[in-house]
Order: structure tokens, then sequence, then C-alpha cells
């Protein structure tokens, strides 16, 4: 089986907004639905899990009924940090899937991923045994200490940014919690990040530079505009 795991354990303190991001209605829907019926109309998706902050998991519920979520079948409560955050998503998922289905994980507020890109990190992943969403990077780049300052520039050819999905079987995920655990590893921002830092080698499926990640205002008008753009070509 293959299950999508989504993160919505944010607050949205960056995009200033007296509601979690993931929650903010563009077009009158939800963010947070947007991503959900990417996967609930992918054929290869055969269940839905959500991490989800607290005090909201009724209203999900009430969405997916609304919006016909109907592959949503786990919502449980984020933690402190993303890692922790995937970490109670993939304690949940292991009650009730096998080590070798595949775990797709994805941020909530990554609303604009497509088809495609859900169903490249799956063949990279059943190829490689694990696959990580992710684009070459476009933009010079440097490195600092303090953002405010360089004197060294880092070749660009050389550096990929990554995405999500993060895709893994899910004996591998939980492997690599309850081994972070015993190295003491607490805070990894992402799957990706977790898997080199337990010296696994990382395997890149292609992502795009529209699967934006709405974390500031500007994100949000980004992502305005290519709904209105899809629109209006009938998309």
């Amino acid at each position: 089986m293959n299950i999508a795991l989504i993160i919505a354990g944010g607050s949205g303190q960056r995009m200033q907004s007296e509601i979690p991001k993931q929650f903010i209605n563009v077009y009158d829907k939800p963010v947070l639905i947007y991503t959900l019926e990417a996967f609930q109309k992918h054929p290869e998706i055969d269940a839905i899990g959500l991490v989800c902050i607290d005090g909201w998991h009724e209203t999900v519920w009430a969405y997916a009924r609304q919006y016909h979520i109907t592959k949503l079948k786990h919502i449980v409560s984020g933690g402190k940090t993303g890692q922790v955050s995937i970490c109670n998503g993939i304690i949940e998922l292991a009650k009730h899937y096998g080590e070798t289905d595949l775990i797709s994980i994805h941020d909530a507020i990554r609303p604009m991923v497509s088809a495609h890109i859900i169903s490249e990190n799956l063949a990279v992943c059943r190829q490689y045994g694990g696959a990580i969403t992710a684009i070459s990077c476009a933009e010079a780049m440097f490195f600092t200490e303090d953002k405010s300052a360089s004197t060294q520039a880092v070749d660009r050819d050389k550096l990929m940014r990554t995405q999500t999905p993060q895709c893994y079987p899910l004996g591998k995920l939980v492997w690599a919690h309850q081994e972070a655990k015993k190295r003491g590893i607490t805070n990894s921002v992402a799957t990706s990040t977790l898997m080199c830092e337990l010296g696994e080698t990382i395997h890149f499926s292609a992502g795009s530079e529209r699967n934006v990640k709405l974390t500031t205002q500007d994100d949000l008008d980004i992502f305005r505009a290519l709904l209105t753009n899809d629109r209006r070509m009938g998309q």
C-alpha cells in the first residue's frame, strides 16, 4: 500500500495570520484541502494520515466530509518540532500498516503538488528504497554565518533544493526515528536531513518550482496567482 502522511502541525507565525496557515482560505477553500485533494485524486495513494495541530482535529474531519476526502483515515497531534510531529505520524501508521508499505510524507502547506511529482517520488522510492523530491538550484548561492554578509560562493551545480513528498518504506522510517532517539538526534528539520544524519544516501525525484511551500505572505500571493492562472487555462 501507499499511504500519504500530511504534516499540518505548524502554527504559521511567519505568515502573520490569526489562524494556522494550513487553514487559511484561498478562494473559499482551506489550503489544507487543496493538499489533501491532490493525494485523494491520485490513483496510487490508498490512504491518508494527517499530523495536525491540537484543537483542529474535528474541523479537519468536518472538512473531509464536506470535500469528500474519503482516503483520510488517521489524524494525530503534532509535536514541538517537525521531527517529533513526523515521528508521531509514523508511530500511528505503524499500528495499521506493514513495514514494506510506502509512506509519502508531505507538507500540508505545499498545496500545488502535482500527480506527476507524487508518481515520480513513489517510483524512485521503489527503485532505491527512498526518495526525496528536489529541484536544481538556479540562483547564485553563498555561504554565510550571520545571514548579513559572505565571502564564499557555493557552486550551485552541486546543490539541490529539497521539497516534499519524501517517501520511504514504513519499516525504514520506524528504524530512522528509533535510531535518532538512540543517537540523540532531536531536531532534524526534515526526513531528508534525518536520513543524512543517520548516514543514509539520499536519492532525488523530480520536483517543480510550482510546488511552492506557503511560509510567508508572498508565498500565499504566488499560490493565488498559480490558481488563478490554472483556472484561466481550464485546469
